[in-house]
């Protein structure tokens, strides 16, 4: 039997697990499968740049169509894999077709978490997760004015942002006390809350959606708190759910996502998993996550791929991840998850341009570098190697940041 390895999805870990193999010497057969009808494309354009209608899909693609033909790499698109078969390592499309594999990479990701309410599911209804979404919204943009976002977490704030920017009226409605309130500080929630409302935008915060109806040719939101909210159209954006259901009933150890070890393995030695899709511990922070982050999924791919290639180098990786909205480039380096205290550098009130680090004791743990390049690679140098930061110098905004970094 011919070695191969198959690759269930087609999205960032795709793209650069095949690469990775062939840089490292893999010259058995590689398939990737996905249920999109394109080729794997970055997805972080598709909420900004995408739907701006400044890119195709052919500009966003991670790597032209012709590479993978040139690398020997086989792509079968518009497919969906229906069955994990582990004792005679196959698997089984849902057309029937069964392929053998010598090594299997899950790469999954997520799916949209639905709204469960009633009317979701009505025309001019529209979740963001893929470029047929974006497609859709794109083009009822170019009649409709009014939009409705229901969600008040990045993908939300970065759809009502390129919304705005073509010219529509943008509402925004969020379940929790704040936007962003499961992700990031106070502060921050505060500061995007403010630039939002600064280029025209309106957030209702501790507004929960109950149900969406048809009025003529306008929706309504109705909230639990009785107020409405007319739309041409509604955007919701509550976050995702890990595909780990093939997993799952392939025996594979599945909690919030795919358990893998330090090389991306599963409970099963010739089954790995990356992206979205894993769960897997992380030694910086000691405990395990599960992360929704491009930077993670490289380097989970070129894990897996490294290992099966018989080169054995541990997944070890600082998370971070980047958001854009406006004239606003937010870079986090680190998880602020139990933090005590922050220390702010810049102007929060008025400006857009500051960092937070957060801290918990002595120990930073985070940054959230706004417009601040420097701040942002500071707080990833530091965290990566292990550093410590003078919180007296950091907190000193006469002093040069790169003062506050000890072991110099």
């Amino acid at each position: 039997m011919t070695d191969h390895v198959i690759i269930i999805g087609a999205s960032h870990t795709a793209s650069q697990a095949c690469v990775s193999l062939r840089q490292g010497g893999w010259s058995g057969d590689i398939t990737i499968i996905g249920d999109e009808t394109f080729p794997p494309y970055h997805r972080p354009p598709l909420s900004k740049d995408f739907l701006l209608g400044n890119r195709s899909i052919e500009d966003i693609l991670i790597r032209p169509i012709e590479s993978y033909t040139e690398a020997g790499i086989t792509l079968r698109l518009g497919m969906r894999v229906a069955k994990i078969n582990r004792p005679d390592k196959t698997i089984t499309l849902e057309n029937g077709e069964s392929l053998n594999y010598s090594k299997l990479i899950i790469a999954t990701g997520a799916r949209i978490r639905p709204l469960p309410i009633q009317g979701a599911e009505l025309e001019n209804v529209f979740y963001l997760r893929d470029s047929a979404d974006v497609d859709a919204i794109k083009a009822k943009s170019q009649s409709g004015k009014n939009v409705v976002v229901i969600g008040g977490g990045y993908i939300g704030l970065e759809t009502a942002a390129s919304l705005r920017k073509i010219g529509l009226n943008v509402t925004i409605l969020e379940a929790m006390d704040r936007i962003l309130q499961r992700v990031t500080s106070p502060e921050l929630s505060d500061f995007f809350r403010r630039v939002h409302s600064e280029e025209g935008t309106d957030i209702f915060e501790s507004t929960m959606a109950s149900k969406i109806t048809q009025d003529s040719e306008q929706l309504i939101v109705h909230t639990k708190c009785d107020k409405t909210f007319a739309a041409d159209f509604v955007v919701i954006g509550i976050g995702v759910i890990p595909n780990t259901e093939l997993a799952s009933a392939a025996g594979l150890d599945v909690s919030n996502g795919i358990h893998i070890n330090e090389y991306c393995q599963t409970n099963d030695p010739d089954i790995y998993a990356a992206g979205d899709v894993s769960w897997h511990y992380n030694p910086i922070y000691k405990r395990h996550i599960r992360l929704e982050s491009v930077p993670n999924t490289t380097e989970q791919a070129k894990v897996s791929a490294n290992h099966i290639n018989g080169k054995s180098l541990a997944h070890s990786a600082l998370p971070w991840f980047w958001s854009d909205q406006y004239d606003v480039k937010l870079q986090i380096a680190g998880l602020n998850t139990g933090y005590t205290d922050i220390i702010a550098r810049g102007d929060l009130k008025t400006g857009r341009e500051f960092a937070l680090f957060y801290f918990n004791g002595t120990a930073l743990l985070a940054v959230d570098a706004v417009n601040s390049p420097q701040s942002f690679m500071m707080g990833k140098m530091t965290l990566t190697k292990g550093k410590t930061l003078d919180k007296t110098l950091l907190a000193d905004l006469d002093a040069p940041l790169k003062s506050a970094l000890k072991d110099l």
